[in-house]
């Protein structure tokens, strides 16, 4: 969305997660299918920033892909914080694991592997951030399901929310309008604070009013 100098100067001037992290993304950048799904580093910023405003303990994220956002957050948790993370591929989860256990924030971290419906049937409690980066079809369900499971001060991302500008021409795919369908049911909520960030795919940011 905006020029590759832009953002790394953006970046450049961010707090950056730590070289482990980074280290996860260049692996996955040169040895994983799908590494577009990345959040990146402004993304992790994001995140990281979100985490130390709003005294974030407990995190679900929903996608795991190898780990990088979920280590990258773990790292700004305090040290009772935990990370839930699920997803349902044996072998990007795998890479996760292994840079999890080189960090000591990896203890921090708990991973399902389960479809996120099924996943979910299984979750209790409320939960401080819940970040929504798996498939796009189930985006609604993901919605509906963490603001029925927000703590009272909790928070919302949704990743990928403008999907390459997508958005824009209704009726293309069912990710598409999933999607979108998503986007509607955020903007029309009522009690809630929301704010759609033009950051990387697009962050859509949840809270109560």
């Amino acid at each position: 969305m905006i020029s590759p100098d832009i953002l790394a100067y953006c970046i450049s001037h961010s707090t950056s997660p730590s070289e482990l992290v980074k280290e996860l993304g260049d692996y996955t950048v040169k040895n994983i299918s799908g590494s577009n799904m990345l959040i990146g580093e402004m993304e992790a910023a994001v995140l990281g920033f979100l985490i130390k405003l709003g005294g974030v303990k407990r995190v679900l994220e929903l996608g795991t892909f190898t780990g990088y956002s979920a280590l990258a957050m773990a790292e700004q948790l305090p040290a009772d914080g935990t990370v839930t993370t699920v997803d349902i591929n044996p072998h990007t989860t795998k890479v996760a694991r292994e840079y999890w256990d080189r960090s000591p924030h990896g203890q921090k971290i708990s991973q399902i592997l389960k479809p996120g419906r099924d996943a979910l049937a299984g979750l209790t409690g409320t939960f401080d951030l819940v970040f929504i980066d798996a498939d796009k079809n189930g985006y609604p369900f993901y919605l509906e399901w963490a603001l029925a499971h927000l703590s009272p001060r909790g928070l919302i991302v949704t990743d990928n929310t403008l999907w390459s500008g997508k958005v824009l021409t209704p009726a293309q795919d069912n990710q598409t309008e999933s999607i979108i369908s998503h986007n509607s049911q955020a903007r029309e909520l009522l009690g809630y604070t929301k704010v759609l960030l033009p950051v990387r795919d697009g962050m859509y940011l949840i809270t109560k009013s």
